[in-house]
């Protein structure tokens, strides 16, 4: 089978729809502030715990948070915060993460618009909680050139298991072997692997081209450069 045949590309949001470092530096910023009350020890030390380094306002490249789930998160986190449930811990990260500034890695809604018009399906599906996907892709003005979108709490799991990525083929009725999956991280790309998809690795991340290219069909600057490896008009 050629990349011609193929009819799907679902994608992962941080990191390959949207800049990593630009919109969730910013994030664990604020949401450090917010949980050590402005103490700036204290924030140093939750920086610590999920690989982030608050002095430089930067994510260790080997942070779990960077290919992980709001619930590895909390229970991270949980221990630091016995007056707060874990469902209290939940929402206040997944709120803070719905106001994330979203930093586009492109401009998103041409390029969507363009396999739109070739009959692509498209799909999302991201570690990140559902309800803050959607209000980021609402925030950009694209959630509608979507078919599918699953965060890792719709039902589905969280990559690098592939159940997200089964239930995207099944949704639109793309075999496996004519769909795509897009992404920054190994997650991402070990997951496709798994479901039997095409992985094209995009280094709008945190992860280098020597890490993804083992898992990958190939690996990109970014997804404007989908097209041409699609060959599309």
């Amino acid at each position: 089978m050629t990349r011609r045949d193929i009819g799907a590309l679902l994608f992962d949001k941080d990191g390959t729809l949207f800049d990593f470092a630009a919109t969730w530096e910013a994030w664990a910023v604020r949401l450090l502030a917010k949980l050590s009350e402005g103490d700036a020890a204290r924030a140093g030390f939750l920086g610590n715990l999920i690989g982030f380094d608050v002095d430089r306002g930067k994510f260790e490249a080997d942070s779990f948070v960077i290919a992980g789930t709001p619930d590895e998160l909390v229970d991270v986190l949980s221990p630091e915060f016995p007056f707060l449930s874990r469902t209290d811990l939940f929402t206040m990260i997944n709120e803070e993460a719905a106001n994330a500034p979203m930093a586009e890695a492109v401009p998103l809604a041409p390029l969507l618009q363009r396999f739109a018009v070739q009959g692509l399906f498209l799909g999302v599906a991201t570690n990140d909680a559902e309800r803050p996907a959607l209000a980021h892709l609402d925030a950009a003005g694209v959630r509608g050139h979507f078919h599918f979108i699953a965060g890792s709490d719709s039902g589905f799991g969280a990559k690098p298991a592939p159940g997200q990525l089964h239930a995207f083929c099944n949704a639109v009725g793309v075999a496996p072997g004519r769909a795509v999956m897009v992404g920054d991280s190994t997650h991402d790309l070990i997951a496709g692997r798994a479901a039997g998809m095409w992985t094209v690795a995009v280094l709008t991340g945190m992860a280098q081209a020597d890490q993804l290219e083992p898992h990958a069909d190939v690996v990109l600057p970014d997804i404007g450069h989908l097209p041409g490896w699609l060959g599309l008009p």
